[in-house]
């Protein structure tokens, strides 16, 4: 891919200001607050993903390279930010990070690492995004437990209050051919997902959306958990799920949007305050 000029309305890649610190919304709040201006709003994304990544690689989540979040653009809705292939996520900055095109340009390269995207991250990510235009960041890697739970080729149980936040709100796709190097692959992973907020890839692994970076990499989280507490539930003896009724009053308790922010916030505070150099 070969790298444009940087569009007009926002300055080429080079420092960046401090964090953007989080004003939590109240609780009951239905919107997800948005910065002042479109810039910031950027550089808000950008930070936060950041800090997705640094976590992803703080918890494992790095098998030999694979995986990516992205994060959408809030004025160029049709490009999304990604990492560079290469840089491990537990070294991923700000500056690091690339806009890259939904034809696949990198329009923003990175300011020092070598602008190289993952066909995978492309494949994948340009067709959620342009398939689920309420979506704003998408997270996907060779986790553990997520890999283990999809060579099953099934749905969760609602086991638990935590598992339970994707009770009939994931998916399941079935068609492994191989690793995804072409966006007619992307799409029906897309399709698969549907409206749903999560799916599992079978014999591949997990993915997660959400309508903020922090909702898409907290579930990440919370769907690896879930598949590893199921694992383990299940080796040591018969479950008992929950009611669909329970399961489906819970789901609205704690798998919301704003659910995801709140629950990704003492993450970003430890990252943010141990890893300053995420923001350069």
């Amino acid at each position: 891919m070969t790298a444009i000029p940087s569009p007009r309305g926002f300055a080429a890649a080079g420092p960046h200001p401090a964090k953007i610190e989080t004003v939590l919304p109240p609780f009951g709040a239905r919107e997800i607050p948005q910065q002042p201006t479109l810039e910031l709003e950027r550089l808000y994304r950008k930070q936060r993903l950041a800090a997705g990544y640094r976590l992803f690689g703080r918890h494992g989540f790095d098998m030999g390279g694979a995986g990516h979040i992205t994060a959408r653009d809030p004025e160029l809705t049709d490009h999304f930010w990604v990492n560079p292939l290469g840089v491990h996520f537990s070294r991923i900055k700000v500056s690091d990070l690339m806009l890259v095109s939904h034809a696949g340009e990198i329009v923003q390269p990175p300011a020092k690492s070598p602008a190289r995207l993952n066909r995978a991250a492309f494949a994948i990510h340009s067709q959620l995004h342009e398939a689920r235009p309420d979506v704003v960041a998408a997270a996907h890697s060779h986790s553990l437990y997520g890999k283990a739970w999809s060579a099953l080729g099934r749905l969760l149980d609602p086991l638990t209050q935590d598992s339970a936040a994707f009770y009939d709100d994931h998916a399941l796709f079935e068609e492994f051919s191989g690793v995804v190097l072409d966006t007619s692959e992307g799409q029906k992973i897309a399709r698969a997902l549907g409206p749903k907020k999560a799916v599992i890839l079978q014999n591949h692994g997990i993915l997660t959306v959400g309508q903020s970076v922090e909702a898409a990499v907290w579930r990440y989280l919370a769907l690896e958990n879930a598949c590893q507490a199921q694992l383990l539930a299940e080796a040591a003896g018969p479950t008992k799920p929950m009611s669909p009724e329970v399961a489906r009053h819970t789901a609205s308790q704690v798998g919301t949007e704003l659910g995801g922010v709140y629950a990704f916030q003492p993450y970003w505070d430890i990252v943010t305050e141990e890893e300053p150099d995420l923001f350069d």
